[in-house]
């Protein structure tokens, strides 16, 4: 992991302090809600529909065990609204009916930050000084600049991997962080890089999407694509550049970056973000980004060229652990043996296993992603409890580190193979064995209408009814690997777009309704080529949307080839099967509350 030198800890916790005056001067009138509000937004604190809501950065998605237990105390301590908040927030979501709304809980995000739903901004600079003392903040979590930079949640361990994309994103991190020309942009701006053949990170998606590549003479770089996104207008971003030499990709995205800032739209927040230009301006923007790059090498002596010392420095902070020296670690002949004897033994960890592990690049250690999606609880949520035993598993079996993933799931990156049956016994202890990674309830879903006051509908509700009629993990299995995401609005926070199924929150007339696609893909090996899904049918009411879902699994378990997977189906058969099945099913539905 990167370890915060004095120079970061001083700018962190003077940016604490500076939070604390500021919210002080807004607390006594001095600043007014419209001077405070863009201050607060820069550290990460929106407010949401009851109450505010707290963005804490988690670059490339990498936590230690003590970032875990101040993450665990600001839930146990902070996240708990002002009762008058919470009892007007139960009687309005009461008559939608949900019974409660969770406090005390962190929420991993698709970006792989951590959100809190109720903190009162009265104790928000505590938790700033909180977040200051563990080197975390809310910098760049949030306003129009260039956000947390995400990654490969195997970086640095995976089998695939060209060359390890972490210590690019530091360095992009400590570039793009209060940059002088990029603080107002006329929309925020994501960047996603990826080391691996395959794309774990949704690059694709994002208004820049790195690669790392080698050319045929050996040499590494970058492919670069620019103008992807979701939201109201999905969009694949086109490739810009197959090739870049990789000490040159600061110089180059302070091209991208400038192009966007002196030409994208400030007159309409739904046309600013770059995807928009780039599709107006097409091969012209392209051309401008290179004109601006050579003058910045040319120049202006390329100022952001990435020296080898440079690199090395931060490169350092990315070695693997001392795990190597292990005292007990077992020949590969014996460990294979265990593993064997232990799987033959117990069905439940063998399926674990299958589903939940994956090879590492030292062949004596695993990657083992810890599920968060379990029944009775929203996608990604953590309480403060699971985070406190979460830091102890983290402690015990993988050096102290973990990673937040793209699925909104844990991932343990040090595992000793040995350590698998004891990892997953104490992890199930804990909730957290669930084997269904990549399975169907293995579902991303944003917060939607129980918190934000964007969203249409409600996302969680839509995610329970999912997950309590698909319990039984032979049927999981039977389906197979299937990506079902779910957004509360257009904005698209649950990436309904990559969804193999989306499902997406409208308002019609005034009540809460939901789109259903099918066929989209984040790029992933699971998915694919990257594309957007496609609407089938009119928008289904949420009674309706688990019989939808069930009618679209059932046609293509009825119509899939022997090993098929769903999106493969999908893409061979088209969509009127399904549109067909999930019309049925919605009027099947209306019969019955019909007669009922």
């Amino acid at each position: 992991m990167y370890q915060y030198t004095d120079f970061d800890r001083q700018f962190v916790r003077q940016r604490a302090d500076q939070f604390r005056d500021q919210l002080g001067r807004w607390q006594t009138g001095k600043l007014s809600e419209e001077e405070f509000r863009p201050l607060r937004l820069q550290n990460g604190w929106y407010v949401q529909r009851y109450a505010p809501m707290l963005r804490v950065a988690v670059p490339y998605g990498e936590l230690s065990s003590r970032q875990i237990r101040a993450l665990a105390v600001i839930a146990r301590e902070y996240d708990e609204p002002e009762a008058e908040v919470y009892r007007t927030a139960l009687e309005t979501q009461g008559a939608l009916g949900t019974a409660t709304l969770p406090t005390h809980y962190a929420h991993f995000t698709t970006r792989t930050n951590v959100q809190y739903n109720w903190i009162p901004l009265s104790k928000s600079a505590d938790v700033m000084d909180l977040l200051a003392s563990v080197d975390m903040h809310g910098i760049q979590t949030s306003g129009n600049c260039i956000r947390n930079i995400t990654t490969d949640e195997r970086a640095g361990i995976a089998q695939d991997e060209v060359a390890d994309p972490r210590p690019f994103a530091e360095i992009m991190r400590q570039w793009s962080t209060l940059h002088p020309e990029f603080a107002f942009l006329p929309r925020k701006f994501k960047i996603a890089i990826t080391g691996a053949t395959e794309d774990r990170a949704a690059t694709d998606w994002h208004d820049v999407g790195l690669k790392l590549v080698r050319n045929d003479a050996g040499e590494l770089g970058f492919r670069v694509a620019v103008g992807g996104g979701m939201g109201r207008t999905p969009m694949i971003g086109p490739v810009v550049r197959e090739f870049l030499p990789w000490n040159q990709i600061m110089n180059y995205l302070e091209a991208v970056v400038r192009v966007y800032n002196r030409y994208g739209r400030r007159d309409n927040k739904y046309k600013a973000r770059i995807k928009i230009l780039v599709k107006a301006e097409g091969q012209k923007y392209i051309d401008d980004v290179e004109q601006e790059y050579r003058e910045i090498v040319e120049i202006d002596g390329g100022p952001h060229t990435i020296t080898q010392a440079e690199f090395d420095r931060v490169a350092a902070s990315f070695v693997p652990p001392a795990l190597a020296g292990r005292r007990d670690a077992m020949p590969q002949g014996e460990r294979d043996a265990l593993l064997q004897r232990q799987s033959a033994a117990s069905v439940p960890f063998a399926r674990w296993l299958a589903r939940n592990v994956a090879p590492h690049q030292d062949p004596g250690l695993r990657a083992v992603t810890l599920s968060f999606k379990r029944r009775l609880q929203a996608p990604g949520d953590a309480s403060a409890d699971q985070l406190d035993v979460l830091a102890g598993l983290v402690d015990r079996f993988s050096a102290g580190e973990a990673r937040v993933t793209h699925d909104q799931n844990i991932l343990l990156p040090w595992v000793h193979a040995e350590d698998l049956f004891e990892l997953w016994q104490a992890a199930s202890d804990a909730g957290l064995a669930s084997a269904n990674v990549h399975l169907l309830t293995d579902m991303i879903a944003c917060p939607g209408g129980d918190f934000c006051a964007l969203a249409n509908a409600r996302s969680i509700p839509i995610a329970e009814a999912i997950t309590e009629r698909y319990q039984d993990l032979d049927e999981l299995d039977d389906i197979g690997e299937i990506d079902l995401h779910i957004s509360g609005c257009i904005n698209s926070c649950g990436h309904h777009h990559s969804g193999h199924i989306g499902i997406l929150g409208v308002d019609k007339d005034g009540k809460e309704w939901y789109q259903v696609t099918l066929g989209g893909s984040d790029g992933s090996a699971l998915s694919g080529r990257s594309a957007a899904g496609k609407v089938i049918g009119p928008s289904f009411s949420a009674p309706e949307v688990p019989d939808v879902i069930e009618a679209v699994l059932t046609t293509y378990r009825d119509t899939r080839l022997a090993g098929e997977t769903f999106i493969n189906t999908v893409r061979r058969v088209g969509l009127d099967p399904f549109k067909t099945a999930a019309n049925a099913a919605r009027f099947a539905v209306a019969a019955q509350e019909s007669a009922s």
